[in-house]
């Protein structure tokens, strides 16, 4: 009977999806709704505009987004403390990549 127990969650442990780490801490900024928010296509932005892509940072993340098929839609968890003009400069590069749909990912209050 142990065995089977034992087999059970081996099975459990190995089909398990581990999700990956964050490239780097990312405080998300605070918001009333509380929908939650698709984590296939996510594109890390650092309170200092470090990026983040498919496990690459700065220029490299930039040319994987690029190459990536992301059905052209796309989450970002920027830093909370990340200033506006920043974050308004990598939505103006989402739109040279033609990102058409982009969802900023937000903690409930």
């Amino acid at each position: 009977m142990i065995n089977v127990v034992f087999l059970l969650v081996i099975f459990f442990m190995m089909s398990a999806r581990i999700a990956p780490a964050p490239p780097f801490d990312v405080e998300l900024p605070r918001s009333d709704s509380d929908s939650a928010v698709r984590e296939e296509s996510t594109f890390y932005l650092s309170a200092d505009g470090n990026v983040a892509f498919g496990g690459v940072t700065g220029d490299d993340a930039w040319a994987a987004l690029a190459r990536a098929d992301t059905a052209r839609s796309l989450t970002i968890r920027a830093d909370a403390q990340l200033a506006t003009p920043k974050l308004a400069a990598v939505l103006t590069q989402l739109a040279k990549l033609e990102i058409t749909s982009v969802t900023l990912a937000v903690r409930a209050q």
